[in-house]
């Protein structure tokens, strides 16, 4: 009986350093196709990241390990109808960031910075469009509504040139414009005060005057 378990334990390690030392099998092409749209994605975003100042070194390293996976591929002559059709995707997505990688980088080169040349034409055409806008006022301790949408003009005007309206709340703004007012009424003895919005010059232009009877 000892004999016996002597042998099945020797069987048993055999099997397990054959186990051990065996080589790690080929990747199918279906992994493989997953590996690849993985790397693509991971790419862009340290393509993404360079861009954005994040890091120093375009990710050429990734850049070239996806490259040869994608020749690899496409030379392998035993994929069918459905792993080429996914693998067309994959290099078709992974053309059109190569081009656009392709052409910020030599936008950079050129000292062009295509986000930046994008924001500028947005102002561009938002200030080309926008409309000098007038409001009269009574009183503008009570009329709430009104500087309300005194206020929502002049915010989508500094929007439209670019200017920051991260420190600029109603409740601030209410008490400038009721002082403005207050001050103008005092010294030109008028009822009424006329607020108007406008671009001048790439910037927001906002001004008060006295509204006389």
């Amino acid at each position: 009986m000892a004999r016996t378990d002597n042998s099945f334990t020797r069987s048993q390690l055999r099997a397990r350093n054959k186990s051990k030392f065996a080589l790690p099998t080929e990747p199918t092409v279906e992994e493989q196709l997953t590996r690849l749209e993985e790397d693509i994605r991971r790419l862009k975003i340290e393509f993404d990241t360079f861009f954005n100042g994040a890091s120093k070194k375009p990710p050429y390293d990734t850049k070239n390990r996806v490259d040869t996976m994608v020749k690899r591929l496409s030379d392998d002559r035993t994929l069918n109808y459905a792993e080429r059709f996914r693998l067309g995707a994959l290099s078709a997505r992974y053309n059109a960031f190569n081009d656009l990688w392709r052409r910020t980088m030599k936008g950079r080169e050129e000292g062009r910075d295509p986000a930046a040349t994008a924001r500028a034409s947005a102002k561009e055409k938002a200030v080309a469009q926008f409309q000098r806008t007038e409001f009269i006022c009574n009183d503008a301790h009570k009329d709430v509504a009104l500087v309300k949408d005194l206020y929502s003009a002049l915010v989508e005007a500094k929007k439209a040139c670019g200017e920051s309206v991260d420190d600029f709340s109603f409740p601030r703004f209410h008490r400038l414009v009721a002082s403005r007012a207050d001050g103008l009424k005092e010294r030109l003895g008028c009822e009424k005060v006329s607020f108007s919005i406008d671009v001048e010059g790439g910037h927001v232009s906002f001004k008060a005057k006295g509204e006389r009877k």
